[in-house]
């Protein structure tokens, strides 16, 4: 999605005549939501350097012009584009702007710079490793970029900063990354200039522009699959911004803890699909080659069942297993045991361990206390059973009770739903879990379905598997697991009789239900799933999900009575009523939060409450009304471009 669009003519009249920072608002609001007036203050002052650097005859007035890019797969955009053709060649120009007036180096940490930032000096990533890593994303994710061999030039380009001697922006060890994307600064116009004339001189009237919209996304390497070479010291993914500052974060304070001798506590917050395991698992790598004893820690089994599966195809059993652990393992563990832990879904974390919830006293406290070094991956939204006791408050409890230092950094960057934060804010809308400024967006690529017959959703989900294994059916625990067809994969679980529709729970004997061949004719739940990540997921909604009198309600008592999610909330409504009757609702609105938070590519469900069903299609029918107003208007926009002028 680009937010504004057109020739280098038609821009540099929307500049002239003080018409393009009206124009970008109008089409920012409309196609992503309210801007701030700092942004505004932001593209008014870039856009007039940017209008004197294009202001020459050598560069082709139909050339392209792009503001804010969004690049597929993430909630990152690109500020500035500018496409067109060298010889045979199609050249897209990437220009990262900055307002920056003054940079720390930082040493130690890869592509890391200090600047003020959001009313105080904060680390960030290098403009060079920024602009470069936005290059390297377009084209792995963007199947046009790969199959029109179109060649991306990074750069950065910081308008109001004067170079000194001794400059830190430019000091050697970022010269790696600025080969890779060059820096124009205060007086570098010509040079900004003669970068872009060397690589556009023919213009392409928007076509390459109108190609990298347009372009299909490519999947993404799921984590699961990655692991492999990943572990072999391939690095798979490319962390961008925040996931760059967490993950050199991250190695600074391991070097530090071994160093000083101090305890050190790193604690992540991020929602769905912000890459946190992702970042666990390159940590785990990076860590490991490091020669640091190190584990992966989840509570649930899934993730570590499948990371393990995966790597055991090439290194021995014992090697793999030993980097995999539950959060129960900890319990007697002597203090500073192993130099870093790494604790994925860190808000599924118990008070006590044990298969009764009888041994030692909290998994938090004994993780922090066996480890030199630890690191906690958390969304307290979610937090799905009645015993998930992880939370942002008690690792600083037993941080401080520790005397670690610790740090808080969150992760904000969007990789699943196809890089929306648009779906994510909606669907919390949706669910009522909180207000949002997004309910009546959820991203133009994000494919959400409402379906009147399961079988039709079952029909879809498996055509879509065909592919390559990566479609699921979950369902909210609504159903009992019986005991007596747990192994068998014929024994219906799931049934629907005005349907006619039959499915079995995901078997008992299998820990690798996410990837096993056959497990598309069986339903996970959310034990099975929270973790990991498909290209498209079904979610069978049950009875403890409806809606009456115009509000989303939840009802416990439709859940199965196999499910230990909500064990012993019978006992909490007698002795705190209120207490529990929160806690009931926010675990079933965050489970099913969860379930439909697990498809990177698309989302279908399929309500037992028709009332809830209907209420799922008015939702999606006002957003489908906002986003044809929306394309009406662009296209309206594209024909005032032809007059010289974008509205």
């Amino acid at each position: 999605m680009i937010v504004y669009e057109s020739t280098k003519t038609a821009f540099l009249d929307d500049v002239f005549n003080d018409e393009l920072v009206n124009n970008i608002t109008k089409n920012y609001n409309a196609k992503i939501g309210n801007i701030n007036e700092r942004e505004v203050r932001s593209w008014d002052n870039s856009m007039q350097y940017m209008y004197r650097v294009l202001s020459d005859r050598e560069i082709p007035d139909d050339a392209g012009i792009a503001i804010e890019f969004n690049i597929p797969h993430t909630s990152r955009r690109v500020d500035f584009l500018i496409s067109g053709r060298n010889k045979d060649e199609n050249s897209i120009i990437i220009v990262e702007l900055k307002q920056w007036e003054s940079v720390e180096k930082v040493e130690g940490k890869e592509a890391i710079v200090k600047t003020y930032l959001g009313k105080g000096i904060r680390e960030t990533t290098h403009p060079s490793y920024q602009a470069s890593s936005y290059a390297s994303l377009i084209e792995d994710y963007n199947e046009n970029a790969q199959k029109e061999e179109m060649q991306l030039y990074p750069c950065a380009y910081l308008h109001n900063y004067i170079t000194q001697k001794n400059d830190p922006l430019s000091d050697n060890i970022y010269s790696f990354y600025i080969d890779q994307a060059p820096i124009f600064v205060k007086g570098d116009s010509q040079k900004l200039r003669d970068f872009i004339k060397r690589h556009i001189t023919i213009g392409d009237n928007k076509e390459n522009l109108y190609k990298i919209e347009k372009g299909k996304i490519r999947p993404s390497k799921s984590l699961q699959d990655a692991l492999n070479q990943m572990l072999k010291g391939n690095q798979e993914f490319v962390m961008i911004d925040d996931q760059k500052v967490v993950y050199e974060q991250a190695i600074y304070m391991a070097e530090e803890a071994l160093r000083t001798g101090t305890k050190q506590v790193l604690v992540v917050k991020g929602g769905p699909g912000t890459g946190k395991s992702v970042l666990a698992i390159n940590l785990l790598v990076e860590l490991t080659k490091r020669q640091m004893v190190c584990q992966y820690v989840t509570k649930n089994s899934a993730p570590r069942n499948i990371y393990s599966t995966k790597l055991k195809q090439d290194f021995r059993k014992g090697h793999i297993d030993n980097l995999f652990k539950g959060s129960g393992s900890y319990v007697e563990s002597p203090k500073d045991e192993f130099d870093a832990l790494i604790i994925d879904e860190a808000h599924r974390l118990n008070e006590k361990s044990g298969m009764f919830q009888h041994l030692g006293e909290n998994q938090t406290k004994e993780i922090i206390n066996a480890a030199k070094y630890s690191i906690f991956f958390i969304d307290e939204r979610q937090k799905v059973t009645i015993n998930d006791a992880g939370s942002l408050e008690q690792i600083q409890h037993f941080a401080q009770d520790n005397d670690a230092n610790i740090e808080i950094l969150n992760l904000e960057s969007q990789f699943r739903c196809n890089g929306s934060d648009g779906y994510l804010a909606w669907l919390d809308d949706v669910l009522q879990i909180r207000e949002t400024a997004n309910s009546q967006y959820i991203g133009g690529q994000y494919d959400f379905r409402v379906f009147d017959n399961p079988n039709e959703l079952k029909s879809e989900i498996e055509k879509l598997n065909e592919n390559n294994n990566k479609s699921r059916i979950v369902a909210g625990y609504c159903w009992n697991w019986d005991k007596a067809g747990r192994d068998k994969p014929d024994y219906d679980d799931i049934i629907l009789p005005d349907y006619n529709f039959k499915m079995s729970w995901n078997l008992g004997n299998s820990a690798t239900w996410a990837i096993d061949k056959d497990s598309i004719n069986e339903a996970g739940c959310i034990h099975t799933c929270q973790g990991l990540e498909f290209d498209y997921v079904g979610v069978i909604i049950g009875d403890d999900l409806r809606f009456a009198n115009e509000e989303v309600i939840t009802d416990y008592n439709q859940r199965a009575k196999t499910d230990r999610a909500l064990f012993g909330i019978k006992k909490l409504f007698k002795e705190k009523p209120e207490e529990a009757a929160k806690l009931a609702d926010e675990i079933i609105r965050n489970t099913y939060r969860t379930l439909m938070t697990r498809g990177q590519k698309g989302c279908f469900i399929y309500c037992t409450d028709k009332k809830l069903s209907e209420y799922f299609k008015e939702r999606l029918e006002l957003v489908n009304r906002v986003y044809k107003e929306n394309e009406f208007f662009t296209d309206w926009g594209e024909v005032a471009e032809d007059q010289g002028k974008y509205e």
